[in-house]
């Protein structure tokens, strides 16, 4: 009887965990299947908003220049960029143009949410829509174009794809791999199949009455206010828009140790909120609702590393197990790395990301170094050191 149940809990274990190794796989075979062309609104037809771009900086002020240079480029007229310098020296953060607005909070924040509530508190009009940039993004000039399109479909919450703005190292080059595999699965993909994407901290756009009825009456600390912000907008019954044209870029992490506090946050936040996936999941099953369903399930599934690792586990435990179940892992781990490749070549990458690819197992070991570091992750470093101050002219070279 006790063998029965360690059998019984060692498969339930197996299907928890090998699950995610063929859900890229699945999830790429029905979007083969529902895919649609995708129509292409002209910008001249759609009507403009009155944005406001949140750029939000900690400490670090030396990146802002060139993100305000590239913002002021947007070929768009209403707009204003704040910017929320939060414990940051501005003595040296002069615009001589207009739309800029510098706010200095009196207080130390330390929290995304507060920087971006601060910024609407001080709003100079009443702007109907909101957009977050961070202070090491850059963005193109057709950006809030592209997010109009999006909004006159009808969404209410935008998320833009962030490309890599830097390709300096070889853990720039497979932060960016990552990215590319996530952006494809939690955002084209899952928004192709009718359901959200998954926001990204950045890049992203929201009305401004969705935002404050999803957050004002929050306040979050430390990171992840995304995964609390996409919980929200999708059990309002909203979904959030995926547009592959409003393009940010974003700095990847060039060094060991930017890359291990940074992960260290980010797995510290899915501990913290992959528990909605859960309500999100039973709502969408109860309710027949594919939107919540397949958003709750992607919320479920643990970081990329983790579930590789964990996989692997099975893998060897079986050689003295089960010869049947090697190959069903294999089987498994060869239909994720398909899965995987898919995602890359589908993003026509830079060819030094192609070659990165042999340096996983670095990346992957820095990774669990991070896991280590989870608990005390938000003292390590509020906000991700930067140190690449790369123009937008820089990138299109």
């Amino acid at each position: 009887m006790v063998l029965q149940l360690i059998n019984g809990l060692w498969l339930v274990f197996q299907l928890l965990i090998g699950y995610n190794l063929v859900l890229p796989f699945v999830l790429f075979l029905f979007y083969l299947v529902v895919k649609k062309p995708v129509k292409r609104l002209s910008s001249h037809r759609i009507k403009e908003h009155d944005y406001a771009i949140i750029v939000t900086a900690y400490e670090q002020t030396h990146t802002l220049p060139p993100v305000i240079e590239s913002i002021l480029k947007l070929d768009y007229e209403n707009y204003l960029i704040y910017i929320v310098a939060d414990k940051c020296d501005v003595s040296k953060l002069k615009f001589a143009d207009p739309r800029v607005v510098v706010l200095r909070p009196p207080e130390t924040l330390a929290s995304n949410t507060r920087s971006h509530f601060y910024a609407i508190r001080h709003f100079k009009r009443n702007h109907n829509i909101l957009t977050i940039i961070d202070s090491d993004n850059l963005v193109e000039p057709d950006y809030l174009r592209e997010l109009d399109k999006s909004f006159a479909q009808g969404f209410k919450a935008v998320q833009g794809i962030r490309k890599a703005k830097n390709l300096d190292s070889t853990y720039a080059c497979l932060d960016a791999s990552r990215d590319i595999y996530y952006h494809f699965y939690d955002g084209e993909a899952l928004f192709q199949l009718g359901s959200s994407a998954t926001l990204s901290g950045s890049g992203m756009a929201f009305t401004t009455e969705l935002y404050r009825e999803c957050l004002e009456h929050q306040d979050i600390t430390g990171a992840g206010f995304d995964k609390v912000l996409q919980k929200e907008i999708v059990n309002r019954g909203n979904r959030i828009a995926f547009n592959e044209n409003a393009v940010v870029y974003d700095e990847k992490t060039s060094r060991s140790d930017q890359l291990v506090k940074q992960r260290a946050r980010w797995i510290n936040t899915w501990f913290k909120y992959f528990k909605f996936g859960f309500s999100i999941l039973a709502d969408g099953l109860i309710g027949l609702n594919l939107n919540k369903f397949l958003f709750g399930l992607i919320l479920l599934r643990p970081p990329l590393f983790i579930f590789l690792i964990l996989s692997m586990f099975c893998l060897f435990a079986n050689v003295f197990i089960s010869k049947l179940a090697v190959l069903v892992w294999a089987a498994a781990f060869l239909l994720f790395i398909i899965g995987f490749m898919i995602a890359i070549f589908h993003a026509k990458p830079d060819k030094r990301i192609i070659k990165s690819l042999v340096n996983i197992p670095k990346f992957v070991f820095f990774q669990v170094v991070s896991l280590l570091q989870v608990k005390k992750a938000n003292k390590i470093s509020v906000a991700t050191q930067h140190y690449n101050n790369t123009s937008i002219h820089d990138v299109k070279k």
